[in-house]
């Protein structure tokens, strides 16, 4: 199996998990996977987009912006990944349904699962789309982290998503990324296969 194979499949791994934590369990009790996951809830509530293509529109509206500075063949991997977790999504959402939820079970499932998705995404070198584009953007001009403007984005959408719906999305919306984020950090940095990566630094 080649390299470019082999990215393929992780990067539809990733995305397939992803929208399991997010379809299954994040969405159906209405919290934000992210600032993309916020702007798609929005459009659920006021539009009635189903959530797995209103995922993928908010996603790629933000990537628009970052196709120039981040380069084509990170922007391509990157809707690739979002076309899979947004797909995904709607699989899990229309043919699963778990009867009796519990918030708590879902808060924390759904947490897991998005971060190892995202960070298997991230082992290979792919955004998963949304505010972590827009982030980069910002640390790579500014020349700092991209901890701060990513923190900052998707705060501004949980306080939309919270004064539109319920003030304790913003709430459940924090344990997620606190959640989410430690898995994240967890998948990328541990060392239990190789991976081919490319440099989305670098435009192509």
């Amino acid at each position: 199996m080649n390299d470019f194979t082999k990215k393929v499949i992780f990067v539809m791994f990733g995305g397939t998990i992803q929208g399991l934590g997010m379809g299954l369990f994040l969405f159906p009790q209405s919290i934000p996977s992210g600032g993309a996951g916020g702007l798609a809830i929005l459009l659920n509530y006021f539009l009635k987009v189903p959530m797995g293509p209103a995922l993928w529109i908010a996603n790629f509206s933000l990537l628009l912006f970052g196709v120039k500075n981040l380069g084509k063949r990170f922007a391509l991997w990157t809707i690739f990944g979002m076309t899979i977790a947004a797909f995904s999504i709607a699989f899990f959402e229309s043919q699963i349904n778990i009867p009796n939820r519990n918030l708590l079970y879902d808060l924390v499932f759904g947490s897991v699962f998005l971060g190892i998705g995202v960070g298997i995404l991230m082992r290979q070198g792919v955004s998963n789309g949304g505010g972590g584009v827009l982030a980069y953007m910002v640390a790579h001009k500014k020349n700092i982290l991209p901890g701060k403007p990513l923190f900052y984005f998707n705060c501004s959408i949980f306080l939309i998503t919270a004064a539109s719906i319920s003030w304790k999305i913003i709430f459940l919306a924090f344990i997620s990324q606190w959640i989410s984020t430690r898995i994240v950090d967890f998948i990328y940095d541990i060392r239990f296969y190789e991976t081919y990566t490319i440099d989305w630094r670098k435009k192509t």
